[in-house]
């Protein structure tokens, strides 16, 4: 699998989230991703940083466009030094929220995603990863 334009974002405000968008939509452009394609990995995209805002006091996003042509597609990581989440099957559950939210988040931004990965170690961190394919 090739790499291509590989970069990153700290994350730390929602002018960050915004730039985290802006920049998702860039990528998703580049890759000839569809529009629907375009705007189902930004809005998973936005979803993921603002929890990291929100739950962890912010991090940091990789981007890069994957794939070889025909096949190509977008891939973010986000990745955070916060609190973790103790049971990440309950957390994927639409309607849990250890917050003030839906409990749609992390469940909705998986549907979004072409593939979805999560590790997450309680006092250590979270790691998400995204990938969304034309």
């Amino acid at each position: 699998m090739t790499t291509v334009g590989s970069d990153t974002l700290q994350v730390r405000s929602s002018d960050d989230v915004v730039r985290v968008r802006q920049r998702v939509r860039t990528l998703a452009i580049e890759a000839g991703l569809s529009l629907v394609d375009q705007t189902k990995v930004v809005t998973a995209a936005s979803e993921l940083a603002r929890n990291m805002i929100d739950y962890a006091g912010g991090g940091a996003c990789a981007f890069a466009i994957i794939g070889t042509p025909p096949r190509r597609g977008v891939r973010v990581t986000f990745e955070d030094r916060g609190p973790g989440i103790a049971n990440i099957e309950q957390a994927l559950k639409d309607g849990y929220t250890t917050g003030n939210g839906l409990g749609l988040g992390l469940g909705g931004a998986k549907r979004l995603s072409s593939e979805f990965t999560i590790q997450s170690k309680p006092g250590e961190g979270t790691k998400i990863t995204i990938t969304r394919w034309k």
